[in-house]
């Protein structure tokens, strides 16, 4: 995207450091700084209220898949609401959980953070991407209702996968939104948490360090991914490679600095499968580490104006690559839903089914994501829209038919139809609006090269349709 000139001076100035940094490999621990305190930490690093949430969005998307139909929906719905608002009671972490090989720490949420929920941390702007013209927050409690409702998460008829969209979703409008344009955003503004004050009374970090960590656990890599390749943390954020997601040697994955969540995996599952190689991961995980490190240098004196533009570049250089993360996966899972489409095209009775429900998760992870981007400090504007109206509402179903708004009882309409193939060229159309935009580089399952002779053929037949 375009970037004003404060953001281009002030990556230039991040870029420019980067050289200049000692580099350190991990993210922590850094010592306590801050004047007068006479406690006995020796670490001011603390992010587990936000690696809480993301057991909390993990463990909601579990939920959603486990819906009869509507016979337990408000059952359902109400534990969902717990996990999503919040609740007394000490939930347990439904995902990650220990399974042979891969030993977890921690089994309830309060054991990495008490009193923490989604909804007081979720993006509550317009979000005209779901029908309804509902705020940020009320399209979440939507469909936690409706994927109460549905067969183990999936409505066939309007072909939507709630479990992807409501975790896609939350990886922008709780993590992404809270990062880049709260923590490292307003936060670091001079008159908001002084390096010289406590984040809050009796506190034991900055207020710039608690910022700077708070936007880091929203990220969610480990704390030692610098030197781990993408398939590596993409491995250990699927519960896999245990020796190299126990750094400590302590015979069990900490969720709270050892784990791979969200936003990290993405960028992990870019670096690893792109058609151009990336590295996400590492240049994001380094402006962390940096910016903390600058931070701490500053020994608990207010950060110059001078030390300030410095962060703000740190901060910039994640922005940029975190969305562009998430542009990626929108990218991914267009072209896994074109690919969809080919292969439904040629199936009927059970494998339709089967590959149906395929198509329905893919879209679902399609649609979250462009939705999370929707979610962040840059007002997308005009992107947002062609957005919106290249992936639809919902997808293309199987007579055809698809979403187009909700009844007076909030119920989907569905009033218009369109092909598979003209659904195709739209996801392709999707992808390039993507690149052209974001600058996406990894590419995964790229099907530009079959834009303009899918669009020419649709041509051809509306013509020959009406001679």
């Amino acid at each position: 995207m375009m970037k004003s000139p404060a953001k281009l001076a002030a990556l230039a100035a991040a870029t420019s450091l980067f050289a200049l940094t000692a580099q350190a490999d991990t993210y922590g621990p850094f010592p306590v700084t801050l004047k007068g305190y006479e406690g006995d930490k020796t670490n001011s690093v603390s992010y587990s209220g936000q690696i809480a949430r993301h057991t909390l969005e993990k463990s909601l998307k579990k939920l959603a898949g486990q819906g009869d139909g509507g016979a337990n929906a408000a059952e359902l719905e109400a534990t969902m609401l717990k996990y999503f608002d919040g609740t007394d009671e000490d939930l347990a972490i439904l995902d990650p959980v220990d399974k042979e090989g891969f030993a977890v720490k921690q089994e309830t949420v309060n054991s990495i953070s008490s009193g923490k929920n989604m909804a007081g941390k979720f993006y509550d702007g317009l979000m005209p991407a779901w029908p309804g013209n509902l705020s940020g927050k009320a399209v979440a409690y939507d469909m936690i209702a409706k994927a109460a409702a549905a067969n183990k998460g999936f409505d066939a008829d309007n072909g939507l996968d709630y479990g992807q969209l409501i975790s896609k979703y939350a990886i922008g409008a709780m993590s992404y939104n809270q990062a880049v344009d709260n923590y490292l955003d307003e936060k670091l503004a001079a008159d908001n948490k002084p390096n010289d004050k406590p984040y809050k009374d009796g506190a034991y970090y900055t207020g710039k360090e608690h910022s700077w960590d708070e936007g880091f656990g929203y990220w969610g890599g480990a704390a030692h991914t610098i030197g781990l390749d993408g398939s590596t943390l993409y491995a250990i954020a699927k519960g896999k490679d245990f020796g190299a997601a126990d750094a400590n040697g302590d015979s069990v994955v900490d969720l709270k600095s050892e784990y791979v969540f969200g936003p990290a995996y993405y960028a992990a599952a870019a670096d690893k499968s792109g058609t151009k190689t990336t590295n996400y991961s590492e240049t994001i995980m380094q402006a962390f580490i940096d910016g903390r490190q600058l931070i701490a240098d500053a020994q608990g004196e207010a950060l110059t104006d001078a030390q300030r533009a410095t962060l703000v570049g740190y901060a910039a250089v994640i922005e940029e690559n975190w969305e562009k993360v998430l542009a990626e996966a929108a990218f991914k899972y267009a072209g896994s839903v074109y690919k969809d489409i080919n292969t439904m095209k040629g199936l009927e009775g059970e494998e339709l089914a089967k590959a149906y429900r395929k198509y329905g998760k893919h879209r679902g992870e399609l649609k979250g994501f462009a939705m999370a981007l929707q979610t962040g400090k840059n007002n997308l504007g005009a992107t947002a829209v062609q957005l919106n109206e290249l992936i639809g509402f919902g997808p293309v179903t199987l007579d055809n038919t698809y979403i187009t708004g909700v009844d007076a009882d909030g119920n989907f309409v569905r009033d218009r139809r369109k092909t598979w193939s003209d659904y195709q060229v739209a996801m392709l159309q999707t992808q390039k609006l993507l690149l052209d935009t974001f600058g996406v580089e990894a590419r995964i399952n790229d099907g530009l090269a079959d834009l303009e002779a899918l669009a020419g053929k649709l041509e051809s037949d509306a013509n020959a349709e009406t001679d």
